[in-house]
């Protein structure tokens, strides 16, 4: 175990800008958001210098206040309906194979959002049709109505992260709910048990090795067949503090532990994120699974 306030070198990546021009100049005539700059996320040179991006729609200010999350809680505006054409445009403008959506939390919206994702997916595919199409959404409070709407628009990947274990939902995650997210994960399976679904954890908030392994069988037992494990660190003091520094070899036997469990792929390691080589879930199995739903 690694605790303290100092980085070890395996977790001490220097966030490098290299040449983003291509990729922030089009965010910028757009008007688009990315949870990459909102979120502080330390891949976002490497992302960026290759034309990657994790777009953020329905705002920029969310509705709740999770504890690791450097996204601002403040009252959001309106929904903007031209929204979906313009994530849509910007993907046509940066020759995306695989595009990963996802919002702030509207916990303020009767629908928790899912119009403007299912907007989203179908802006994309007529425009541009064989791009591979991930969402990352929130739990919509569980509204059934919500999450049926998003599961049909057909995202060829959806994702929901259940985040830390559930002793530290309290503390992590106001307003969200550990059974809650699980049962999204587990109803979008019931909907169309062909869709491939996705979650995320993060460590270093105080979990012990058993919440961990307990967390993955959980995940699993939703059906859930992707799965990401990242180091959490701390987007400013304001925020929950490091607890410990996972090792690599860490990452490395939760990955397998995950593979024991029945996940088809498992991206672990201390900068992996959610949305991070999201392309490379897509190419794990048979290409059949990733076709477009009408």
């Amino acid at each position: 175990m690694i605790t303290g306030t100092a980085r070890p070198s395996w977790a001490d990546k220097k966030i490098k800008l290299g040449d983003c021009a291509r990729v922030k100049e089009t965010l910028r005539v757009l008007g688009l958001g990315t949870v990459c700059e909102e979120a502080l996320c330390p891949n976002i040179g490497e992302c960026f210098s290759v034309g990657r991006a994790t777009f953020l729609i329905l705002g920029r200010n969310c509705t709740r206040a999770c504890r690791f999350c450097a996204v601002q809680r403040s009252e959001p505006g309106p929904v903007d309906p031209d929204e979906p054409r313009r994530v849509a445009e910007g993907v046509a403008r940066l020759g995306l194979r695989h595009i990963v959506i996802t919002s702030v939390t509207r916990d303020d919206l009767q629908d928790g959002g899912a119009g403007a994702f299912v907007d989203t997916v179908r802006a994309i595919r007529s425009s541009s049709p064989s791009v591979r199409i991930e969402l990352l959404v929130s739990d919509f409070g569980m509204d059934r109505v919500a999450i049926r709407k998003v599961v049909e628009a057909g995202p060829d990947i959806l994702g929901h992260n259940i985040e830390t274990v559930r002793r530290l939902y309290g503390e992590a995650r106001e307003g969200a709910d550990y059974g809650r997210s699980l049962a999204v994960l587990g109803y979008v399976k019931e909907l169309d048990p062909a869709m491939p679904v996705k979650s995320g954890i993060m460590l270093g908030l105080g979990e012990t090795e058993p919440e961990v392994l307990e967390t993955i069988r959980d995940i699993a037992g939703t059906g859930c067949g992707f799965l990401s494990i990242g180091q959490y660190l701390a987007p400013s003091r304001a925020h929950l503090q490091v607890k410990e520094y996972i090792r690599p070899e860490m990452f490395t036997y939760y990955r397998e532990a995950a593979l024991r469990e029945g996940f088809r792929h498992v991206e672990s390691g201390t900068y992996v994120r959610s949305s991070y080589m999201a392309e490379r879930y897509g190419e794990q199995g048979p290409a059949q699974v990733f076709s477009h739903k009408p």
